[in-house]
């Protein structure tokens, strides 16, 4: 089960994110940071912020199908990013992956990543219910 929370106490979110998320559930994933970098081990889209917010996406993809999760399991995103000036590039692409009902989120903006050419890395936190892949 996972719920938005949101209070009218509280400021409503400008961006495409809940201020809260209830969940209940059987299993917790915890995704690592993930970078703009393909299988081949190479950075995807050099010098083009959108193109690695796309790969870091498709990257924790895979991790969620790996875990037996799926998007609508994620809970919480922990984004860094070297230029806070891409903010509403991130706030667009990520509306095309965590539609409708937002996960909770923290965006930082960070002087440098570990490489250089990195210009964003996301983590996420998914909690999946009975139904969840045991691996």
């Amino acid at each position: 089960m996972r719920k938005v929370i949101q209070s009218e106490a509280v400021p409503r979110p400008a961006t495409a994110y809940s201020q809260a998320i209830m969940a209940d559930g059987k299993r917790t994933l915890y995704i690592s940071g993930q970078v703009p970098v393909g299988t081949d081990g190479k950075v995807v889209g050099e010098g083009d912020f959108r193109a690695q917010v796309h790969q870091v996406f498709r990257n924790i993809g895979a991790v969620l199908e790996a875990g037996g999760a799926e998007w609508s399991d994620v809970v919480k995103l922990g984004v860094y990013l070297t230029d806070m000036g891409n903010f509403p590039i991130f706030n667009e692409v990520r509306q095309e992956y965590l539609r409708p009902d937002f996960p909770a989120a923290t965006t930082i903006g960070n002087v440098a990543l570990v490489r250089p050419e990195w210009l964003v890395e996301i983590e996420a936190v998914a909690v999946l219910g009975e139904d969840g892949v045991d691996r």
